[in-house]
């Protein structure tokens, strides 16, 4: 026997309210608790009555709120796992935004392009967009490691902005474990960047 609606409502907002302010969710995320129907009544109610916001289709969150600046908008993290949860798909950040990441950049663009093994989707949040870009198994092989966002970073910069000041920054911001990812992962590495990836990642001198 299903679960009531009321208890299916109650619940679903029992969870938002575990997770707090700022949780971006799916109705996946609540498919414990009772059939796609009820779910979808409970999210609809908890939106009518201003606990909940959607984003965009299949998509809300629990708005954090600020004294002065009222509603928040979510963090592109937060986004980005949901979609990632929606979908069952990986995803790997790019340009500006990974260069960003790695401290090589204090440029946050407005729109974020986000390499994936999933389908395309543009998701626009207020200014900013959010777009998934579908592309190789190869371009995927690291996603979600550290080395994926190198790799992405240094070719965003092209090989004529990746100077000794970029090569020491990666050199101090990585640790070991993340320098010798990067070294399994060199035949997911451009020729033309190889040279770099062994710069960051060779041993220093005591």
């Amino acid at each position: 026997m299903g679960k009531h609606p009321t208890s299916v409502d109650s619940q679903v907002l029992d969870r938002i309210r575990q997770h707090g302010p700022g949780w971006v969710f799916v109705p996946g995320d609540f498919a414990d608790l009772g059939s796609r129907v009820a779910v979808a009544v409970a999210l609809t109610r908890h939106k009518k009555n201003q606990t909940i916001r959607q984003l965009t289709r299949g998509l809300y969150d629990h708005p954090k709120h600020d004294p002065q600046l009222g509603l928040l908008s979510p963090t592109t993290d937060m986004i980005v796992d949901a979609l990632k949860r929606h979908a069952a798909i990986k995803v790997q950040p790019t340009g500006a935004y990974a260069a960003n990441l790695l401290g090589l950049s204090t440029q946050v663009p407005m729109k974020l392009v986000f390499l994936t093994d999933g389908p395309n989707r543009l998701v626009q949040m207020g200014n900013q967009t959010i777009q998934l870009k579908r592309t190789t198994p190869r371009q995927m092989a690291t996603a979600d490691r550290i080395s994926g966002i190198v790799i992405q970073a240094l070719r965003y910069l092209g090989s004529s902005q990746i100077n000794d000041t970029v090569l020491a920054q990666l050199r101090q911001r990585l640790t070991d474990d993340d320098k010798q990812q990067l070294r399994r992962d060199l035949n997911y590495v451009p020729t033309w960047m190889t040279p770099a990836i062994h710069k960051i990642t060779q041993p220093q001198a005591a």
